[in-house]
């Protein structure tokens, strides 16, 4: 798909809609963007390439927009072979044109090509650098660990347009018809979500710009209410809460521990404790389960034992907040063990290993089942939860 962003840069990115699993670990029902575009000046840059999986769509999409010209240069804002991928081919097509990216990418390069022959074929550019077009000027911003450390963003400086890598993005082809939030939500705590310090870094360089248009790798170009993607950001960025209410994620065998989450639930929707989300963690989508924590400032875990441990949901979930980033939360814990309750320890465990977590005390054992005698101490859970 070819269109016109402004009366000199173009959109020539891909859809996949085929793909089933992003990074092979996130389910992507709707898809993917590889999002891909063009300078037309005196100069003409391509800002990025594709995944190797649509490369023959995308170099029809680059001779449309090309319209007969010849490309100077080749900008790599991220390395990754989701972006990059095409790197290579792009250099054995065009012998004269110019990579310009940052030095660590620049490095990286022959690791994804082996064969590659950079010499006198490269610009590299850091902090502050610009490159003139013509009428158009990039500037460039570094931005490591949004996500990879090679990472740079660019500005033109005439449509006042950032080109923000990875940045703003979202799962789903732009073809999907879907709420910008819950898909960026899902995206970016799962792929940024540990790099929170180095976005709000970017945020702090991006709001010194005029910036009316952002175009990032994934998702759709953004051109209208850029102070709530903005603000989203810098919520997201600075790990504060987005959502008042809670998210009760279970991990259960034969259905006790269940019972127990979702009888915490109705608790907590009968108290008023806002939006409450329950996660089945042995079947629902764990992407989607990290986002819901990040997004409330609440959570209930509730686990069975398992061989001395806890039942490898629940660790597995606790292992992705973990790698995430996860902080400054308040967290509730129920365990279930029909001889040794062993999973609220290593709940507990797990959470202390993380910053800023405040472990509602004590934590409720469940023996086998759900009773009578359990309810009153659920419910007090769950006061004490909300009482912050």
């Amino acid at each position: 798909m070819v269109s016109n962003i402004t009366s000199k840069i173009k959109y020539i990115g891909v859809d996949d809609l085929d793909i089933d699993l992003f990074e092979s670990q996130y389910d992507v029902p709707n898809g993917m963007s590889y999002n891909s575009y063009l300078i037309l000046d005196e100069k003409v840059a391509i800002m990025d390439t594709c995944d190797q999986r649509k490369a023959e769509e995308w170099k029809k999409n680059l001779a449309e927009g090309l319209e007969g010209r010849t490309p100077d240069y080749l900008v790599v804002h991220h390395m990754e072979p989701d972006h990059a991928a095409l790197a290579a081919e792009v250099l054995e097509m065009f012998p004269e044109i110019t990579i310009v990216s940052s030095h660590k990418a620049l490095q990286m390069m022959p690791q994804f090509f082996e064969n590659i022959c950079l010499e006198g074929r490269t610009l590299e550019v850091g902090e502050g650098s610009t490159l003139s077009l013509g009428e158009h000027t990039l500037t460039f911003c570094t931005a490591p660990m949004v996500h990879w450390p090679e990472v740079i963003v660019s500005y033109d400086d005439v449509d006042k347009v950032l080109f923000s890598a990875d940045a703003f993005g979202k799962f789903g082809a732009l073809s999907a018809d879907e709420d910008w939030a819950c898909e960026a939500r899902r995206y970016y705590f799962n792929i940024c979500g540990k790099y929170g310090p180095q976005v709000t870094r970017l945020l702090d360089k991006a709001a010194a710009l005029d910036i009316k248009t952002i175009c990032p790798l994934h998702g759709p170009i953004l051109s209208e209410n850029l102070d709530y993607y903005l603000g989203l950001y810098k919520t997201w960025g600075a790990y504060e809460v987005e959502t008042k209410g809670v998210l009760v994620a279970y991990a259960s065998i034969h259905g006790g521990t269940k019972a127990a989450a979702e009888y915490v639930a109705d608790i907590l929707r009968q108290k008023g404790a806002g939006k409450v989300a329950v996660t089945d963690l042995s079947r629902d989508d764990m992407a989607e389960a990290v986002e819901d924590a990040f997004r409330m400032g609440h959570m209930v875990l509730a686990a069975a034992s398992y061989d001395g441990n806890v039942f490898p949901p629940m660790h597995d979930f606790l292992h992705h907040l973990q790698m995430k980033g996860y902080q400054n939360r308040r967290v509730a814990i129920v365990e279930n063990g029909s001889w040794a309750p062993t999973a609220g320890k290593i709940m507990r465990q797990m959470l202390e290993g993380m910053k800023e977590i405040d472990i509602v005390e004590p934590i409720v054992t469940i023996v086998s089942r759900m009773k009578e005698a359990d309810k009153p101490k659920l419910e007090a859970l769950a006061d004490s939860l909300i009482a912050k």
